[in-house]
């Protein structure tokens, strides 16, 4: 069990910092069109949900094996 919570954590700690590559790329104007702009903002938000997902999951399991 601790292994598959030790590679969660890895793994959205890798989301997150992709999240925050892409806010910074953002915050420096990279999108040089609306249609780059809104690529990079769902990848946020696909990055996100993944990112909720995988912490849903680590809960239910941390629960059921208490």
């Amino acid at each position: 069990m601790y292994e598959i919570l030790q590679a969660t954590k890895v793994v959205t700690d890798n989301i997150d910092n992709k999240v925050k590559q892409v806010e910074e790329a953002l915050g420096a104007k990279a999108a040089k069109s609306f249609d780059e702009y809104c690529a990079m903002c769902g990848e946020i938000r696909g990055l996100l949900t993944a990112r909720s997902f995988i912490t849903d999951l680590t809960r239910n399991m941390e629960k059921l094996d208490e």
